[in-house]
């Protein structure tokens, strides 16, 4: 046997898996000596666990190579650069004591106590110091130490200490922190080590791993924020500073990374509302209470009478609901006990006192609705239900509202109040795959028909800590679910613990023009809550039975899907779902009414058009008409007053000549109705 071109005597030999092919080197090979041919490994999976290149392979093990631009390479990527940044900033700012630093989606943050805030300056020369600590070629060591040796190395570092203190507390406030530097099992520090001295330079407490050496980092990377923080996302603790900052294996990939964060800022649906005069969120009314103003309002009106219409067709009752309950229907249902941080705060009223003050009758608590299910169980309930009713597809544009933290607050897409497009399903056993593979198929179809084609699924399962209801009534929920996933075609992906806490779900997840992924509709199977409110209906064979119940929001709510398509599109609306969907523009003031009365065989045809006769010059109309994403402009000067036609403009600029009226029309109407442009 040989290791790179040395003979190995048979005793000092170990055989280990190698992407799948038993290979024999010598003992103490590490990962760098096994894929030394391959630059672009940067780490090893042994045994499923990602090592550094430095650690001796094990007999036996099962060894792959993780290349830089898969997604488990640039997370180390991210992680190193986020050592070489700290390691900047404290050679800068010799005071800046250490918090966390991870790597997140698409780049790394790390947080620091400093005496003043980051600026932009700072943040400059901040990357003009990595650059330098890159050239450098520093080699990352790794190194595991005792506790006491951690806290010798660490004396400087009180968060790295607290920390320490905190290995085995395995709670939600520092289970983030534990992860990232210590995690499970042995405690390691990652130090940099000079090339030339070998001296170490800087160090931190880090379960790794990382990079063989900063030169791999390159030139690709870019310091692109600062905020405040809170030391473990608790803000009754120590406010922090932190950096965000993003890498990519090459110039070309954070270049394109950065192209695709400029045009996701331009398609902001904040400043797009705005631009376009969509919508607004009043200071007066309060965070995450939007208003929709008229051409906003033309816009949801369209998206929820399109909806209204594929819901009739598909067999779904209306049903309508109040905004406020009593609160004993969320005890019933148990939202009171799984979900009360999620709502408003309740309203006590109906009290009624004595002339002394004291209490003659007590007062109730009301409570904002977060969710229709309850009510709909109310409708179900109302009377007698036969197996012959069933399936039972209940709808409504129903608005509940949940009190989100002001810091997750973000625009239509994360709002307090909202209209949900909620569907209750009530159906037999027998039914519910049917039915699940049917509402399933219903969900993609329309979102298809708003412009949104690539999906994939993901399976959300039981929470071990916040479920009710019996095992078996989930595990039964949960392969059903999974196998209606499975039989679409579509990409199913595991969401572990993330269901509600009466049954498993279903998500659809969208990609939009951008390749980001939004989570649109939401397919839920629940047993529970038929259970909880006693709902049966008579059986063929006179028996009392509980249905089972399929909760289905389409768009999850209104508010999100159009902020969603609003980013989408990039305000360029599809013609059907247009505010205006022509714009005539008459190439002077002596054919405004020959424009006038085109219009007005359009808006006869149901078509929202208006004449630009405004005082603006004639190229600026036009130029108003394309900033506006209107669909279709329609331009007249003399010769076309002459043959009754009228020149087409469409958002691209290109321009058709010489149109009939009556085809313009026609062409209109038709892309309106096939809703094809």
């Amino acid at each position: 046997m040989t290791n790179q071109g040395v003979t190995v005597p048979v005793d000092t030999q170990i055989t280990i898996n190698v992407e799948g092919v038993a290979t024999t080197v010598a003992t103490g090979t590490t990962g760098a000596e096994l894929f030394f041919e391959r630059r672009e490994v940067v780490v090893a999976r042994v045994d499923g666990v990602l090592k550094d290149l430095d650690q001796p392979l094990a007999e036996g093990a099962l060894v792959e190579g993780v290349t830089i631009d898969s997604p488990d390479g640039l997370d180390v990527l991210r992680h190193s650069t986020a050592h070489v940044m700290a390691q900047a900033v404290q050679a800068l700012r010799p005071d800046a004591k250490l918090g966390i630093g991870p790597y997140i989606t698409d780049g790394f943050y790390f947080d620091f106590d400093v005496a003043e805030p980051f600026t932009p300056d700072d943040l400059k020369t901040l990357e003009k110091m990595m650059l330098k600590i890159v050239n450098q070629n520093q080699k990352f060591a790794r190194r595991v130490v005792s506790e006491d040796q951690a806290r010798e190395a660490m004396a400087n570092e009180p968060y790295k200490l607290e920390l320490l203190g905190k290995k085995n507390d395995d709670t939600a406030e520092t289970a983030e922190g534990v992860n990232v530097e210590v995690g499970a099992g042995d405690i390691t520090i990652y130090a940099n080590i000079d090339r030339k001295s070998g001296e170490e330079v800087w160090c931190d407490l880090c379960r790794g791993p990382h990079l063989q050496n900063t030169k791999l980092i390159s030139n690709a990377f870019a310091l692109t924020r600062s905020s405040a923080a809170y030391w473990l996302g608790n803000q009754n603790n120590q406010q922090l500073q932190r950096i965000y900052g993003t890498v990519w294996p090459t110039k070309d990939a954070l270049k394109a990374y950065q192209e695709r964060i400029a045009e996701a800022e331009r398609r902001d649906h904040r400043k797009l509302g705005v631009e376009l005069d969509l919508f607004s969120f009043p200071d007066e009314l309060g965070s995450g209470l939007p208003v929709f103003h008229p051409k906003g309002g033309i816009i949801r009106k369209e998206m929820e009478d399109y909806s209204r219409q594929r819901h009739v067709e598909a067999g779904y009752d209306f049903v309508y609901t109040p905004h406020i309950t009593k609160a004993n229907l969320y005890e019933v249902s148990g939202h009171l006990d799984w979900y009360r941080d999620g709502m408003f705060p309740p309203m006590h009223v109906d009290a009624e006192l004595n002339e002394d003050g004291t209490v003659r009758k007590p007062g109730q608590d009301y409570y904002l609705k977060p969710m229709n299910c309850p009510m709909h169980n109310l409708i179900f309930r109302s009377r007698g239900r036969s197996y012959r009713e069933l399936p039972l597809r209940l709808f409504e544009f129903g608005s509940v509202y949940r009190y989100e933290k002001s810091g997750v607050v973000h625009g239509l897409t994360r709002v307090r109040g909202m209209t949900q497009d909620d569907a209750h399903i009530y159906c037999t056993k027998e039914q519910m795959k049917d039915e699940l593979t049917e509402t399933l198929n219903f969900v993609l179809s329309l979102l298809k028909d708003y412009g949104l084609n690539d999906f994939y699924l993901e399976l959300s399962t039981k929470d071990p800590d916040k479920f009710v209801g019996e095992d078996a009534i989930w595990e039964e929920a949960t392969a059903t679910l999974a196998e209606v996933a499975e039989a679409s075609g579509l990409e199913l992906v595991a969401d572990p613990g993330g269901a509600a806490f009466y049954g498993p779900k279903i998500s659809v997840q969208a990609k939009d023009a951008l390749g980001r992924t939004w989570q649109m509709s939401t397919i839920q199977l629940d047993f529970n809550l038929p259970e909880r409110f006693e709902l049966e209906y008579q059986a063929a064979d006179g028996s009392r039975q509980r249905p089972v119940m399929i909760h289905r929001a389409l768009f999850g709510s209104v508010e999100r899907f159009m902020g969603v398509l609003t980013e989408h599109y990039a305000g360029a609306f599809p013609a059907w779902l247009s505010p205006v969907q022509v714009v005539a523009i008459p190439v002077a003031e002596a054919f405004n009414d020959y424009m006038f009365d085109v219009v007005a065989q359009l808006k006869k045809a149901g078509i929202r058009a208006e004449v630009d006769i405004s005082s603006d010059r004639f190229p600026k109309k036009i130029r108003t008409a394309s900033k506006d994403k209107v669909p279709f402009v329609l331009i007249a000067g003399g010769d076309d007053a002459d043959a009754n036609a009228v020149s087409f403009r469409f958002r691209d600029g290109s321009q058709d000549n010489g149109v009939p009226v009556e085809e313009a029309v026609s062409r209109i109407v038709e892309a309106v109705r096939n809703r094809t442009a």
